[in-house]
């Protein structure tokens, strides 16, 4: 299927999707409902969890929030029109459709990105310099940080996805893609794509590496302070605030750098697709359970929110009864 147009503005845009073998559509479908409503409900569920715990308003659930509310958005970007596509066949999405997916994927995808460079430089205070932590991680300090991330990303995004649909697309209107990523719109263009290759490979360089200066540094401190640790129990206990950490950056970034790191030439789209699917569907779910697979606090705070509601339950069945008898 093929659509070509001279128009330098098109209307819509045909996204191929994952599959185009019928009798993979449904198990497809399943399946990503599945793991988009364990993302919906880890993230959702995780933002709730530390909301209604006061134990766990501290700088690094704070930031464990704000990563769910990024997780969801930029997951809910792209696999709602690709279940759509999976049940209904309707693979069209108009243009301001395209250039919305784009922009809020990209933005909060950015917004995971600087978020855990933020939270490698807090758990750095935690356990190099666990007596100035509530010195140095104050409200006012950690606002001003997740802050920075939202408004960074969001200007970031504004300013490629602008640049990339100000291109003219004068060729087929068929993306060889699941959603609207940037490497396959721009493989449409009939205009000089240079520049633009350039301010991506610039922009995606910037955000992985400011991340990974921060990180690598912040690690190396980290597993210094944790070997100089006397104690087996608290060089365990250290360890453990950071495995869940950098499991999540050693997947999100390593995905990120082989997807949008690597030249044009070297891109393949059943490769793409397939680490497309990963860090847009699946690495949205994992991120609550890796958190909260060996994490006490969030244990415990989940023991405790499911014991106020079984009394709660209590009470309301208490009532009832009385209610009942009189």
């Amino acid at each position: 299927m093929l659509y070509v147009t001279n128009s330098s503005r098109m209307s819509t845009f045909i996204l191929l999707g994952l599959t185009d073998n019928p009798k993979l559509e449904v198990p497809l479908f399943i399946t990503f409902t599945f793991i988009y409503l364990i993302t919906l409900i880890g993230n959702l569920g995780m933002i709730v969890l530390i909301w209604l715990d006061s134990r766990l308003h501290t700088p690094m659930y704070l930031f464990l929030s704000n990563l769910s509310l990024a997780d969801c958005v930029y997951s809910s970007a792209v696999t709602p029109k690709v279940l759509a596509g999976l049940l209904t066949g309707d693979k069209v999405i108009s243009y301001g459709g395209c250039v919305t997916q784009m922009f809020f994927f990209v933005s909060f995808a950015s917004v995971d990105c600087f978020l855990l460079a933020v939270m490698a430089f807090d758990r750095h205070a935690a356990v190099c310099k666990p007596l100035h932590y509530t010195v140095t991680m104050t409200s006012s300090v950690c606002a001003h940080m997740v802050i920075g991330c939202y408004v960074f990303s969001l200007a970031e995004s504004f300013i490629y996805t602008g640049f990339i649909f100000d291109l003219s697309f004068c060729h087929s209107n068929v993306i060889h893609h699941f959603f609207c990523d940037i490497p396959p719109i721009l493989s449409l263009s009939c205009s000089d794509i240079y520049m633009n290759e350039i301010v991506l490979f610039i922009m995606t360089s910037f955000n992985v590496f400011f991340a990974l200066i921060v990180i690598l540094p912040s690690y190396i401190f980290i597993f210094i302070a944790i070997l100089r640790m006397r104690s087996a129990e608290g060089r365990k206990k250290a360890f453990s605030t950071c495995a869940a950490h950098l499991t999540a950056v050693t997947i999100f970034y390593g995905t990120i750098i082989f997807m949008y790191l690597q030249p044009s030439s070297n891109h393949s789209m059943d490769n793409d697709q397939m680490a497309s699917v990963f860090y847009t569907i699946v690495i949205p779910m994992l991120n609550p359970v890796v958190y909260s697979l060996r994490n006490k606090e969030v244990h415990n705070a989940l023991k405790k929110a499911i014991e106020k509601m079984n009394y709660v339950q209590h009470l309301v069945l208490i009532r009832k009864l009385y209610n009942l008898h009189n």
